[in-house]
């Protein structure tokens, strides 16, 4: 048995493993309570959140019946708002709200990224897909921006609008700028009806349409896209370019003519040197003798002009025709018009008669007063046309 001295060790050996374990567990418990609940309310946090969220989703963004594949066309036609387009999505039954879809929009910068076009939607898509699909523009486009380049001429812009897919052919279209008869109640249209030239013309209404980007709806007749372009030339030819053309002497046919001639001959920073050209000869009465105006009639740029090419029976053709050719040799720009009444004072002044090109990659050209410097220049740069001519394939 053991001692009361012996006894007395074993329990106080008991209390102090009881007491010393106790506090351990304790201890612990103390670390890892905050943990533990901290840990459950994110779980509740994130269930409610994930729950509000949930239901947020199915009352606005989600789709309005997933169940739901048939097809709704939905249409943006131009002009429309992110608000006007919003109301019709609601309308179509294809959103929860239009106002959420508005500020979703806004918010990822898709407000003002909507695109014109046709599209195939369905109750079935949400909202997040359908604003992806708006403002991506995999729909039917309604509409076609087209750009009419200061330079090309009817023919080049009419097969743009086929290649683009606004017009099916381009007969029609060519056959109402050739006659010009449907746009008489366009005044300065009339005036060349009038003139008695239109018949000489290869179109009447080369010259008359304004270079810029244009807008077509797939829907748009000829006649339509012509008017489009013949009003936009209203707005480039003002009142005080018209007054600046008759203190020149010009009608406005004529001015288009030469801002024609002077769009193919030249890059934008010699339109007032090749201008002043144009008007010194002019005003001597010689054959203005521009290449531009042959490419015009055969269709090819080619830089080395044989006697055949300098010799065709034209109205246009300048190397035989005393002044001014027939009618403008393609559609020419704001900029080119404005040289066209606005030559260049010191080529004016010191009578410089002659341009030709130096190298044709380049588009520089150089100015003589002379016909003997430009013979001489003539000389040394001819190698380079021919070479030119050579690597396109135009004999």
């Amino acid at each position: 048995m053991k001692s009361q001295h012996e006894k007395k060790t074993t329990y106080r050996s008991l209390y102090q493993e009881r007491q010393y374990g106790g506090y351990w567990y304790s201890a612990l418990w103390r670390v890892l309570r905050p943990i533990l609940v901290g840990l459950a309310v994110t779980v509740i946090v994130i269930g409610l959140g994930m729950s509000l969220w949930n239901r947020l989703y199915q009352e606005f963004a989600g789709p309005v019946d997933a169940q739901d594949q048939s097809e709704i066309l939905f249409t943006i036609e131009s002009g429309q708002s992110l608000t006007r387009v919003a109301g019709n999505l609601e309308a179509a039954g294809l959103i929860h709200n239009r106002s959420v879809f508005k500020y979703y929009c806004d918010f990822a910068g898709m407000g003002q990224k909507l695109q014109i076009g046709e599209y195939r939607l369905n109750r079935a898509m949400s909202m997040f897909d359908i604003a992806d699909q708006l403002t991506t523009g995999d729909g039917n486009p309604l509409v076609r921006n087209i750009t009419l380049i200061p330079g090309e001429t009817i023919e080049e812009f009419a097969a743009k609008l086929v290649r683009t897919g606004v017009l099916d052919d381009d007969d029609a279209f060519l056959e109402k700028c050739r006659t010009g008869e449907a746009f008489r109640d366009y005044y300065y249209v009339d005036n060349v009806l009038r003139s008695g030239t239109a018949a000489q013309r290869k179109y009447v209404l080369e010259g008359y349409l304004a270079p810029n980007t244009y807008e077509f709806y797939l829907t748009a007749s000829e006649e339509d896209i012509i008017r489009k372009l013949l009003s936009q030339t209203e707005a480039v030819f003002t009142e005080e370019t018209q007054q600046r053309a008759e203190d020149m002497g010009l009608s406005m046919d004529q001015t288009l003519t030469l801002a024609s001639m002077i769009e193919k001959e030249a890059g934008a920073n010699d339109f007032a040197k090749v201008s002043a050209v144009f008007h010194n000869r002019l005003k001597k009465g010689m054959k203005l003798e521009s290449d531009v105006t042959i490419h015009y009639v055969t269709g090819l740029r080619k830089m080395a002009m044989s006697d055949s090419d300098l010799n065709i029976q034209s109205p246009y053709n300048t190397y035989r025709v005393t002044g001014l050719p027939v009618g403008p040799v393609c559609n020419p720009s704001a900029a080119a018009i404005h040289a066209a009444l606005n030559p260049d004072p010191a080529y004016v002044a010191e009578n410089y008669l002659f341009f030709c090109a130096k190298d044709p990659s380049s588009g520089e050209l150089y100015f003589s007063r002379t016909l003997s410097e430009h013979e001489q220049a003539v000389k040394i740069y001819a190698p380079l046309w021919q070479q030119y001519d050579q690597k396109r394939g135009i004999q």
